[in-house]
């Protein structure tokens, strides 16, 4: 633990961002498994949930969770998916 009162904030300010990235993260995998799911079973709202997932994963390169180079390779499979 640490001693110095500065470093005691960082581990506080640390342990928030940690949670808050986990969450996002999570919710761009499972909009992620929503979207393969939707184009797997040919679902009426497949077009919407890949949209959502796009957008998820540019809320995700925006804020750092994941490398502008994989959220264009997530987006061009997307597209891909719904287009094939």
């Amino acid at each position: 633990m640490p001693n110095i009162k500065s470093a005691m904030k960082r581990v506080k300010v640390n342990k928030v961002k940690a949670a808050s990235n986990k969450a996002r993260k999570s919710n761009l995998k499972t909009m992620l498994k929503k979207a393969d799911a939707a184009v797997a079973t040919n679902a009426a709202d497949k077009e919407a949930a890949i949209r959502l997932a796009i957008k998820r994963v540019d809320q995700a390169a925006a804020k750092g969770l994941i490398h502008k180079n994989k959220a264009a390779r997530k987006k061009s499979q997307l597209a891909k998916k719904l287009n094939g």
